[in-house]
């Protein structure tokens, strides 16, 4: 339990962090989990379609440190190399 005011409004922020956090989480998982699919099905005009998306999502995730940056880059090097 938080004694001082500064501990209290830290606990809040935190709060506050933790949804932001989960969202992007999530934003990143789903953008990964959607190209598999894509990959998966071998549609390649989808695919072509979504990959700037997919690449704005991935380096926006890593750009707030959700996930690091080379984990970001090494996730699009790969999906890259299979829609070549």
């Amino acid at each position: 339990m938080p004694n001082t005011k500064s501990a209290i409004r830290r606990v809040r922020r935190v709060k506050i962090q933790t949804s932001v956090n989960r969202v992007r989480k999530s934003k990143y998982k789903s953008a990964v989990k959607h190209m598999e699919i894509l990959i998966k099905n071998g549609e390649k005009k989808k695919i072509k379609e979504y990959f700037p998306k997919f690449q704005s999502i991935l380096m926006q995730v890593a750009k707030k440190g959700i996930v690091n940056k080379k984990t970001a880059a090494r996730k699009i090097s790969k999906v890259s190399k299979k829609i070549s």
